[in-house]
């Protein structure tokens, strides 16, 4: 008997087909009849269910790619709206711009109409602020000088000290920085004038007077004693009547010590010099002492004290000094000298210094 021949294996069939395919009978038994089974139902299932999952899966990629299409056509229409916003607000913008930028020119313009204006307004008021501190310069440095020929003319240094205050007030009123150096030489100045001593000129004056009354009075080194008074002779009050012959020989005597004189003199001009000569040097004393008091009145000072100089020199040369009254002459004279050094007054060369300084404009 005829065995039916085997199936032929599949060996491209999946693992699942072939555990359901049948298992071939053993050889000598005859197979049990049975039910026909499609080889290919759980491929066509299979298949179905990935048709079935394709399906599902298009569609709901369809969905999501809707979904994403109306969003990027709602953002498009959002972007749109905001494009044709952005366009009226850059043209806004832009119009906003070319106004600022003409307002801006406008402004700058007149900003420079502005800066030149202010820079010559300040030149002005620069120029102006200079011409008043060049006038207030010249006045002060007019007054100063003014008040130092008054001072020079007084012998007094109150105009002198008013003048400097005034300009010390005018300055401080002016309040430029540029004249701090003038307000610091005044103050110096001020302090200066009020520290000085100067002597009295009305008491040199007066003292000048005395020496020429008593250049008239002072005895010569070399002066005759004076001859006996006229009533030598007579009798004086308690003595005895003298007899003729007495009083001859009193008068004999007197005449006798007159003819010898014993003197000592330490200047050999002064012993040679005769009664006119002596009248001489008697006048020339008193112009010395003259001139030093017209020296003085003309704040000439040191051609006054030239002049007591050489009246010193004189009074000591040829007349007497052992005399009370050529001593108080050289004692009077020396106070004068004295006074004479202190007699220089005080000077504003500091302030004057520095006027000059500010009127050049350092």
């Amino acid at each position: 008997m005829n065995t039916p021949a085997a199936a032929p294996l599949d060996t491209d069939a999946s693992p699942a087909a072939l555990a359901a395919q049948p298992e071939p009978a053993a050889p000598g038994l005859a197979a049990a009849p049975g039910p026909l089974v499609n080889p290919w139902r759980p491929w066509l299932v299979a298949l179905a269910v990935l048709c079935a999952l394709a399906l599902l899966s298009s569609g709901l990629l369809w969905q999501k790619l809707s979904n994403i299409q109306e969003q990027l056509a709602r953002q498009s229409a959002d972007t749109g709206v905001q494009a044709v916003e952005a366009r009226t607000l850059a043209k806004q913008a832009q119009e906003l711009a070319r106004e600022t930028a003409a307002r801006l020119a406008v402004s700058e313009t007149r900003l420079s109409e502005v800066t030149l204006q202010r820079t010559q307004l300040e030149e002005l008021m620069q120029s102006l602020s200079r011409s008043r501190d060049e006038n207030l310069v010249v006045d002060i440095e007019s007054a100063l000088r003014l008040a130092q020929q008054q001072a020079q003319l007084t012998g007094s240094v109150e105009p002198l000290l008013a003048a400097l205050k005034s300009a010390e007030q005018r300055v401080v009123r002016a309040s430029q920085p540029r004249l701090n150096p003038l307000h610091r030489a005044i103050t110096r100045d001020i302090d200066r004038v009020k520290s000085a001593t100067v002597s009295d000129t009305a008491g040199l004056l007066v003292k000048l007077d005395e020496l020429v009354r008593l250049a008239d009075e002072v005895p010569l080194a070399n002066a005759v004693a004076p001859p006996a008074a006229v009533g030598s002779l007579k009798r004086r009050s308690g003595e005895p009547v003298l007899t003729w012959w007495e009083r001859s020989l009193q008068v004999m005597r007197d005449e006798a010590r007159g003819l010898v004189r014993v003197n000592r003199i330490e200047q050999p001009e002064a012993a040679l010099l005769s009664p006119e000569q002596s009248f001489f040097v008697r006048e020339n004393l008193k112009l010395k002492l003259l001139n030093a008091r017209l020296g003085l009145l003309a704040r000439q000072f040191e051609s006054s004290r030239s002049d007591l100089n050489s009246a010193s020199q004189a009074l000591t040369k040829y007349f007497d000094g052992s005399s009370r009254r050529t001593q108080a002459a050289s004692t009077l004279l020396l106070q004068v000298q004295g006074q004479m050094k202190t007699m220089q007054l005080p000077r504003v060369d500091e302030t004057l210094t520095a006027l000059s300084t500010a009127a050049a404009g350092r």
